[in-house]
């Protein structure tokens, strides 16, 4: 098997200029708008850069190092990436933190149980296609484990078999200040069952051997049939569940408070949590087909829960819009754990998808897995009956006594019941303040980009993302691109600090061109030639790509800064040496906050607007199997996109608030569409413009488009 290098720690000297490189665009445009002259503020950041490196950054890039030397992978993922990133953000993990994908439907279910219907209940197709997909899933997981996809595996094959690990068998656990990963424990009794929950009921089924090979699909389908016979039994008597898993949706550290105190209140809890916590993963059984009129949208910011709602055309925007919404969560946060790593998710009709926490692994790694599981529908010989039976208040009766699966109970009182009241209201505040959408751009993809355009379809997006804000806002914003360190051991991501000189030089110079929606609306004139942009966008798309190659290849700076920044506050203070190096750059302390070490360099509003990442930006694989896919917005006023480049299409899933006026997801979509026409035909008339100047080129005269790649 390949072996995967040691993610280094970045040279001090050449981060530095890559900062500064990438301050440029936003002192030019301050100096456009009569802010300050770009050349004394660029002044101003070399010499705090300069007082750094050879000053107080020599010790603290040398302290890096001797973490680097201490750690059993590298400097950054055992010490500091998932800690920030994740688990000491305070913020609740629905919507802000946890990704989804939305699967697209099976073929092989009956169209008149696709279409959904309004009646409440468990379908036994959507008990099925549950049991097909976990099985495929579980395969996977055994496949990864004992590396049977490839014995001669590559380093990305190393990269994918150790992540796939990360994602099972673990949790997230609430605690004051940061959280927690649950500690994986292979001997466990619960390491081979998953959770189940539905109408917030919670057992536990077991669906692997104790060497992770999973349990035939159609004893899977008949335990969780068990399972759901079980839960009619328990409502006809007149039991009703405390939806528990609504608190994981709260601010964390309320639901650390809430989480000790359930701990506290029986062992019974204790017992549950740790059952959850250890089990491979979730699945949620939905007992209702999720509509439109649940979700907000753009012409009805209000969702209703009305029983009444028409049911969409099967494939429709608003169809699809549903099933992004409730795979991300239900209306009001139930029948979920946010908690839970990989929870698989599936409506009434069959409809299906996934969730997870983003502390173990990023989205392309569940991705990866779920397309395994999605792509092969279901084989009806691999089910005792092609049809699945029924689901009866009489088979219910005489249900099994609950072989290869378990009731998990809840111990509460008033307290707690007043507790998820009051977080099931911030959830549904939340959720009815996300605008989640998806532009299908289905003009042209990967294979024109590459083949006619000649140039490299990520940095082609993101490009067409900046231009779309830029028209969007009228000014410059700072974008996160994820990128992976996955040549690396244990490596995960690093950002591609996506603004650039060379990028705004092009977006200032398209934004009034060609097929704007305002503009031409406007009855504007294009001021610009097509051609004469063609340059512009080849040198901000070779900006980005060069950047995109430092950042994969541990060159990166935003984690190396961070790195530095942390190893700076754990200095002591001495003497000449304030909370606030320089009386020009105010400290981000406060008078209640301890006193950490601070330079100029990171004190720097500069600095911080640097990395306000309104947009938040990621690419996955060209996602055939997915419907959807998305994460939160980061800021208020910005924009969480992720994005699928297909051969003949790309296709964007875009999250904002409501809340903010400055943001629309429903008319960002059409920024982005005008965007990609206009790059497309700037890049056509440039091809034109080349192939005419190769034909008029006579007696050996050079007449090549100098910016050509």
């Amino acid at each position: 098997m390949a072996k995967l290098p040691r993610l280094p720690v970045p040279d001090l000297r050449k981060t530095l200029d890559r900062y500064l490189q990438s301050i440029q665009p936003f002192l030019r445009e301050d100096e456009e708008r009569g802010h300050s002259l770009f050349e004394a503020s660029y002044e101003k950041r070399v010499q705090w850069v300069d007082d750094f490196e050879k000053g107080i950054g020599r010790l603290c890039q040398h302290n890096l190092h001797e973490l680097d030397v201490r750690s059993p992978h590298n400097w950054l993922d055992d010490n500091i990436w998932t800690n920030h990133a994740y688990l000491s953000w305070r913020a609740p993990l629905l919507i802000n933190s946890n990704w989804w994908l939305t699967f697209i439907n099976d073929p092989s279910i009956p169209e008149s149980i696709l279409r959904g219907d309004t009646i409440s209940g468990i379908e036994p197709w959507q008990v099925r296609r549950a049991a097909w997909i976990l099985h495929r899933v579980l395969d996977w997981r055994a496949r990864m484990v004992n590396q049977h996809p490839d014995p001669d595996t590559t380093r990305t094959g190393v990269w994918l078999l150790t992540n796939t690990e990360k994602m099972f068998n673990t949790c997230r656990l609430p605690k004051a200040g940061a959280d927690i990963l649950a500690a994986r424990n292979p001997t466990s009794e619960h390491a081979q069952d998953i959770m189940l929950m539905l109408y917030d009921f919670v057992y536990t089924v077991r669906v692997c051997e104790d060497d992770r090979t999973p349990l035939s699909v159609q004893i899977i389908e008949d335990r969780i049939r068990a399972v759901v016979l079980d839960v009619i039994k328990r409502i006809e008597s007149g039991e009703s569940a405390v939806p528990v898993g609504v608190l994981t949706s709260d601010d964390r550290d309320r639901w650390a408070e809430n989480y000790q105190y359930l701990v506290s209140l029986s062992s019974v809890n204790a017992s549950t949590f740790r059952a959850i916590n250890e089990s491979i993963m979730a699945l949620s059984l939905d007992h209702h087909t999720a509509m439109p009129s649940h979700y907000p949208t753009p012409t009805s910011p209000s969702s209703s829960q009305s029983s009444h709602a028409s049911i969409p055309a099967l494939d429709s925007d608003a169809e699809i819009h549903a099933h992004l919404h409730n795979t991300r969560s239900p209306p009001r946060a139930r029948n979920r754990f946010f908690d839970k790593c990989l929870t698989l998710s599936l409506e009434r009709n069959t409809r299906a998808g996934a969730m997870g926490e983003h502390a173990p692994v990023d989205a392309l790694v569940p991705s990866i897995v779920f397309d395994y599981g999605v792509i092969a529908g279901i084989d009806s010989s691999a089910f005792s009956e092609p049809v699945p039976r029924l689901l009866t208040l009489e088979e219910a009766s005489v249900s099994d006594d609950g072989k290869g699966w378990t009731r998990l109970d809840w111990v509460t009182d008033e307290r707690i019941e007043a507790q998820i009241r009051e977080a099931e209201g911030r959830a549904h505040a939340s959720i009815s303040n996300s605008e989640a959408g998806i532009l299908e751009f289905g003009e042209y993809g990967a294979d024109w980009i590459t083949s006619v355009a000649h140039l490299p379809p990520d940095a082609y997006t993101q490009l067409a993302l900046q231009l779309a804000w830029y028209r969007s806002r009228g000014f410059l914003t700072a974008t996160y691109e994820t990128t992976l360190t996955r040549m690396f051991n244990a490596g995960r991501t690093e950002c591609v600090r996506s603004a650039s000189v060379e990028g705004l030089n092009f977006i200032q110079a398209a934004k009034e061109w060609g097929r704007g929606a305002d503009y031409v609306a406007e009855g504007g004139k294009h001021e610009v030639e097509p051609r004469a942009l063609l340059p512009l966008l080849q040198h901000a798309i070779q900006t980005h790509a060069r950047r995109t190659r430092e950042a994969a290849t541990g060159r990166g700076i935003d984690r190396h800064l961070l790195g530095l920044k942390l190893m700076l506050e754990e200095l002591p203070i001495d003497g000449s040496t304030s909370v606030s190096s320089s009386s020009n750059s105010p400290s981000s302390s406060s008078p209640t906050a301890p006193k950490k070490r601070s330079h100029p360099l990171f004190t720097d509003p500069l600095f911080s607007r640097s990395q306000e990442w309104k947009l938040s930006t990621s690419g996955l694989s060209a996602g055939d199997q997915f419907r959807g896919t998305g994460f939160g917005a980061g800021w208020e006023d910005g924009y969480g996109i992720n994005y699928l480049i297909a051969p003949h299409r790309i296709r964007f899933c875009i999250e904002s608030k409501f809340s903010s006026p400055l943001t629309s997801t429903n008319k960002f979509k059409q920024y982005i569409a005008d965007a990609l026409r206009d790059m497309r035909a700037i890049c056509e008339a440039g091809e034109l413009e080349l192939k005419d100047r190769k034909e008029r080129s006579v007696d050996g005269v050079d007449t090549r488009v100098q910016a050509r790649l």
